[in-house]
């Protein structure tokens, strides 16, 4: 199978430009939404995920839908050559598939990190990876990495996960500056508490056994169930937003000449990030522990 490079070389001539957009993790939530807004927007838009049969409503929209593994390089050369070959290059990569690996440092296994950074990480930069040679060689193209707010700061019970994000926003910022001058774009959008199936995902992956974090583990279920599932009135149950808001972002992105280098997504998202960059570390730390859970030894 010939790499995106060598593909894109043989289907169009460098200096040409293509609004095709490649997104991951559409089956549900951000990428959904996105996929789906951006398609209603004119863009030529491929829709991926693990399972193709996750796609299917958006398939029945007229949406070319494709799967996409982001821990299997193949899939990952599979679908871009697709894109490839029927637009010469990626124009977009929005890299959103990730999930949300819980419980404290101390529990977590070595081999749930690694998977962890595998799809969160290292898949991510194995698509920037197969799209930058199509962007390269046009001059133009746009990556947007989905991340967090908690990419920017960390809290109790999703340590790891919140590294995935640190470095994805890493990754981002030498991108951004690696590739500016073959005329690419490298943004980041930071979303706040979003109504999707996070919390699912999140709580399905804690793990743990140790009895010193056991009360820790059984609060940090019940705020997952208030903020997303608003099992009880939490402010950052209150102030969270919806899939299509993030979209919205990424469309405002996608369109703009020069987007920001970030994007946080939602009065709360912005609101925390000032209070980061605005509080000493002690500060920040006692609000962390008024909104979110800690572990209270007895």
């Amino acid at each position: 199978m010939r790499s995106p490079a060598e593909r894109a070389d043989t289907v169009m001539a460098a200096g040409t430009a293509t609004r095709a957009v490649l997104i991951t993790g559409c089956s549900s939530g951000i990428g959904r939404m996105t996929a789906w807004r951006l398609f209603r927007g004119g863009w030529p838009v491929y829709a991926t995920a693990r399972r193709v049969d996750d796609l299917a409503e958006l398939a029945a929209m007229g949406m070319p839908t494709l799967a996409l593994d982001v821990t299997d390089e193949r899939s990952i050369t599979a679908a871009v050559n697709r894109v490839v070959d029927e637009h010469g290059a990626v124009g977009v990569l929005i890299n959103n598939a990730g999930y949300a690996l819980s419980g404290t440092v101390e529990e977590t296994a070595p081999e749930d990190i690694r998977a962890q950074f595998e799809t969160n990480v290292v898949g991510p930069a194995e698509l920037m990876r197969a799209v930058l040679p199509g962007m390269r060689a046009r001059r133009d193209g746009l990556i947007v990495n989905v991340s967090s707010i908690v990419g920017r700061f960390g809290v109790p019970g999703g340590g790891f996960y919140q590294a995935s994000k640190h470095a994805v926003e890493a990754l981002s910022d030498a991108l951004r500056l690696e590739v500016a001058p073959f005329g690419i774009r490298v943004t980041v959008v930071e979303p706040g508490p979003v109504a999707t199936p996070f919390a699912t995902t999140a709580v399905h992956t804690l793990r743990g056994d140790l009895p010193e974090y056991a009360d820790f583990r059984a609060r940090l279920v019940d705020w997952y169930d208030a903020v997303y599932r608003r099992t009880r009135r939490t402010v950052a149950g209150t102030f969270r937003s919806d899939p299509d808001a993030v979209a919205r972002v990424i469309e405002h992105a996608l369109r703009s000449r020069r987007p920001r280098a970030r994007y946080p997504v939602g009065p709360l998202a912005r609101g925390i990030l000032l209070l980061r960059r605005m509080l000493p570390d002690p500060a920040f730390d006692a609000f962390v522990r008024w909104q979110f859970p800690v572990p209270q030894p007895e």
